[in-house]
């Protein structure tokens, strides 16, 4: 009797565990689930809201002249509402900041993962870090300060204020980003590979450009597509070194305005609100949205390629 009474106590013990652990992973999926809801919910709100606000924009002002003209002066008498030269800024900016990040970076990473010795790689990887740890307002200055004055000296008729300085400087500053996270990748790539490149070999050069680049291109181009978007969506950089000038050019050693500068330039509290020129804003920020959005999904499929392929 005392055996059959223990039996059964320890039988009801194990199964008052069991139900209580299953309670405690039922909390803990429910915490998790939440989290991963209120992500989603605020990035839909973000959404309706600058919808929402556009809407407003364009009950008073046309969507095709939005998309067609080529004037950007909302804060003037004769105001015009084209959004062109606010996006040829942010696209030229971007564009010669990640011409020099993409190569520098993916350069810095190749040679972190497979070439640097291992004390160099712990010294290195934590600077590269500190590097993208450095306020924006302080690389703008630097552009302006710095950057701008030495590239005259190369191009006399630079003026004080382009998107060349701010671009550069931009790319400087993304570096970090791409480095980092395009190293964690190759690292992340199996030793044995390598050691069968090297078996039937290869250099080391050989094999990190021809076995590892594409092993881990998936998590390489998703470096990519974060400096595209830190690029598209920085702010200080541009509106210091840049000019906020709406200008309609393609040339980059012309000064210019971006989306997020103009956006920091009306929200000082200088317009009222309701006002058509402060709901520009939001049209303004659809478009970079929108903007940042196409090269994310243009990532995602490059990434989805390769991982298919590799």
């Amino acid at each position: 009797m005392p055996l059959q009474l223990f039996a059964k106590n320890g039988q009801s013990g194990k199964l008052g565990y069991s139900y209580r652990r299953h309670i405690r992973e039922r909390i803990i999926e429910a915490i998790l689930f939440m989290m991963a809801l209120t992500s989603v919910a605020i990035t839909f709100s973000i959404v309706v809201m600058l919808v929402k606000e556009s809407l407003v924009f364009f009950e008073q002002v046309s969507f095709w002249d939005f998309l067609t003209d080529t004037q950007w002066t909302p804060l003037f008498d004769d105001a015009h509402y084209g959004i062109l030269p606010l996006i040829s800024g942010t696209v030229v900016s971007s564009l010669v900041a990640l011409i020099v990040a993409i190569p520098l970076g993916t350069i810095i990473a190749i040679y972190l993962s497979e070439f640097a010795p291992f004390t160099v790689r712990e010294v290195a990887k934590p600077f590269l870090e500190l590097l993208g740890g450095i306020p924006t307002v302080v690389y703008g200055y630097f552009a302006l300060l710095f950057i701008t004055p030495l590239l005259q000296e190369i191009f006399p008729e630079l003026p004080g204020f382009s998107l060349l300085s701010a671009g550069l400087v931009m790319g400087i500053m993304i570096v970090p980003y791409i480095s980092s996270l395009s190293e964690d990748a190759m690292r992340a790539v199996p030793m044995h590979l390598r050691e069968g490149s090297y078996a039937m070999g290869a250099t080391r050069f050989q094999t990190a450009t021809r076995v590892v680049i594409p092993a881990a291109f998936s998590g390489i181009a998703a470096s990519y597509i974060l400096g595209i978007s830190r690029a598209v969506g920085e702010t200080m950089v541009v509106a210091i070194a840049a000019g906020m000038q709406p200008n309609l050019t393609w040339n980059p050693m012309e000064p210019a305005a971006t989306i997020t500068a103009y956006i920091v330039q009306v929200s000082l509290g200088d317009l009222p609100h309701g006002s058509t020129g402060y709901q520009t804003i939001f049209a303004a920020g659809l478009t970079l949205l929108l903007l940042t959005l196409t090269f994310n999904v243009l990532g995602h499929m490059l990434r989805k390629r390769y991982r298919e392929v590799y």
